[in-house]
């Protein structure tokens, strides 16, 4: 997700609402509707919409937000890895969208330890329920296993030598003690990115286990689409795009699903300048084409 300002502002929102198509009587679940910027022009066409987020916050946000449309939305809480059991009984879904990765209001919080630009304590979950924080994993966890989840869920290339680092200067608490120490190890120079970007990139995303909900979730998503539904889903890094990219290729080759973006759509320059954080944004679409193994037949 990405955005500034007291709302989330959602990325790609025409084509959002192209392929979606949000017809009145339509019902499409907003499986991380954040603070409820897509879930908004969605409704404004007409949709119904069943909005979803583990973040109790964005929840709060959401519902004011769209306080307009009460009467045709729906917010739940919880994780789109359990998606065909969050979202309730019903006669048709005609669109499933998932804005990925951590959204503005989490990385403008410095208590949520998202974001090493501010001060805060390691935590990074998404779920301010869940039992791990970062502070865990990086206090705990032994080197080899650090630089694992760094290689693999960062990509950072310089993995095994912060997980060596980390375990001598443990214990770290901060989110501006971490970045510190990542910046030391990087050779001196201007780099393209924050040094600690790629090992705060892949804490989070093993704090939440956001690879292994997206797979489930993915799955789940098909299951409740009607015959003729829309799959949308706007990826910011590198792993989550791959992962999407496979799951349609191979439910197009099961016949399941027919794929609308041969590549995936990026934002135009106009809307990268209003909002930078778009500037990663990546878009696929795909459409459910037939009933099934494993699919349900909605009348």
């Amino acid at each position: 997700m990405a955005g500034s300002g007291q709302w989330h502002e959602p990325v790609l929102v025409a084509e959002v609402v192209r392929f979606l198509a949000p017809a009145p009587a339509a019902l499409i679940v907003d499986a991380t509707v954040g603070t409820g910027g897509h879930a908004e022009a969605l409704l404004a066409r007409g949709a119904r919409v069943i909005g979803i987020d583990q973040d109790p916050a964005a929840l709060d946000r959401a519902r004011e937000r769209l306080r307009p449309y009460t009467d045709r939305v729906q917010l739940l809480p919880g994780n789109f890895r359990d998606l065909p059991a969050l979202v309730p009984p019903v006669p048709r879904v005609d669109g499933v969208l998932f804005d990925l990765g951590a959204s503005s209001l989490q990385f403008d919080s410095p208590e949520r330890g998202f974001s090493f630009l501010a001060a805060g304590p390691l935590d990074m979950r998404m779920d301010p329920t869940a039992p791990v924080t970062a502070a865990d994993l990086v206090n705990r966890l032994p080197e080899a296993e650090l630089a694992r989840i760094l290689w693999e869920y960062g990509e950072e290339r310089y993995a095994r030598r912060i997980a060596r680092a980390i375990v001598q200067q443990r214990p770290l608490r901060t989110t501006t003690e971490l970045a510190r120490l990542v910046a030391c190890l990087y050779p001196p120079g201007r780099h393209r990115i924050h040094p600690a970007t790629r090992t705060f990139q892949a804490l989070r995303i093993a704090v939440n286990d956001e690879l292994g909900a997206l797979e489930a979730g993915l799955a789940g998503a098909v299951r409740l689409l009607a015959p003729g539904g829309v799959l949308c889903v706007i990826s910011f890094q590198s792993l989550e795009d791959r992962i999407v990219k496979h799951f349609l290729r191979r439910e197009a080759l099961t016949g399941r699903l027919e794929v609308l973006t041969k590549k995936p759509l990026r934002p135009g320059e106009d809307e990268v300048g209003r909002n930078p954080r778009a500037r990663s944004a990546k878009l696929r679409a795909a459409r459910v084409r037939e009933v099934g193994p494993g699919l349900v037949s909605c009348p």
